[in-house]
């Protein structure tokens, strides 16, 4: 599979210090954090593992697009550095699509205007994210998004 990289510094704060003694409190923080950030994902097939500042993801997504939004909820965390994707897809393989990372001063129109030459296509890249993203405007740097063909 693969290693998706984060900024480390960059996310929601839900863990507690990561440390071997925190790691097992740490993984169901996140198994809890993805099951809440993901409603209508069938999420009950993933296990995440935190070691250090990585998690390794592992288990059943029915949907390349599932997976790519359980990637971003757990690394889209204050604290990880590295999500080791080992989720396998049960339903038709698609193309994965492209990932960008907000850099200060963007906007999803900037982003759209860059990835696709259009500024009003950012509607396409806020629904690809959604539930993580619940308004347009609210993004910030670091995060990591998923961005659609």
């Amino acid at each position: 599979m693969s290693l998706f990289s984060f900024l480390k510094e960059a996310g929601e704060k839900i863990l507690d210090a990561l440390t071997p003694d925190k790691a097992e409190a740490n993984s169901e923080a996140l198994t809890k954090h993805v099951q809440s950030a993901l409603t209508g994902i069938d999420t009950s097939r993933i296990q995440v593992k935190v070691e250090g500042d990585k998690v390794i993801a592992t288990g059943e997504a029915g949907s390349q697009e599932e997976k790519e939004k359980i990637l971003l909820a757990l690394g889209n965390v204050a604290g990880v550095s590295g999500v080791d994707d080992q989720i396998t897809v049960t339903g038709p393989v698609t193309t994965a699509a492209k990932f960008v990372t907000v850099e200060k001063g963007d906007t999803l129109s900037a982003i759209s205007k860059r990835v696709y030459g259009d500024p009003n296509k950012y509607q396409k890249i806020f629904e690809a994210n959604k539930p993580q993203l619940k308004h347009p405007d609210k993004i910030y740097p670091g995060q990591v998004l998923r961005i659609p063909e």
